[in-house]
């Protein structure tokens, strides 16, 4: 079928898709559908049911275990000298339930000579959703992050710390995965810190 996408980061999904959109649209038990208040539902409500795409019954049990398929930075830009708030969102191709602890992921910084690196704690995941959000707060002229660091989200595992990341669909208590593979971590892009 030309219309349907077929590498396994992307699970099928249809190829007329952006990137950026394919980051909005994950499986469930209804098929295909875009997270409520996204960008491709033309609304920002994001307590509204999920819009179906395309129908594929038991979609979300047909896959295989809930995997990571794209990252993003929720900011543009890191002002140093205001300080303010480090974001990302990883994306997985289905429905995720976040249980307990504090998962956290590392943000690189591949500033010439080194810089160290963030890391973010989760902050917000929804129990119907395929998303979740990992932030730091950095205070004004903080030493975490320093002018022209320039940081990105590299392979890595999001550490559970005591948590779960389960596949919110499978009839068992199915792990989802929590590698970031290079790929997925590159879609994010970078930022580059200012002063």
């Amino acid at each position: 079928m030309s219309l349907w996408g077929s590498s396994s980061s992307d699970e099928s999904k249809p190829k007329n898709l952006t990137t950026a959109d394919k980051a909005e649209v994950y499986a469930n038990e209804s098929g295909w559908v875009v997270r409520a208040g996204s960008k491709l539902t033309g609304n920002g409500n994001t307590s509204a049911t999920p819009e179906v795409l395309v129908t594929i019954g038991g979609l979300g049990t047909a896959l295989a275990a809930a995997s990571i398929s794209s990252t993003q930075f929720d900011i543009s830009e890191f002002d140093v000298s205001a300080g303010g708030t480090l974001s990302a969102t990883v994306n997985y191709n289905e429905e995720v339930t976040v249980g307990g602890g504090s998962p956290t992921i590392v943000v690189t910084n591949s500033q010439a000579g080194g810089g160290s690196a963030a890391t973010l704690t989760l902050t917000k995941s929804a129990a119907t959703a395929n998303s979740i959000t990992f932030t730091l707060v950095v205070g004004a002229a903080g030493s975490t992050i320093s002018a022209d660091d320039v940081l990105s989200i590299g392979a890595q595992n999001i550490a559970l710390a005591g948590g779960s990341i389960k596949d919110t669909a499978a009839t068992t208590d199915t792990n989802a995965s929590v590698a970031i593979s290079a790929g997925a971590g590159s879609i994010a892009g970078t930022i580059t810190a200012i002063a």
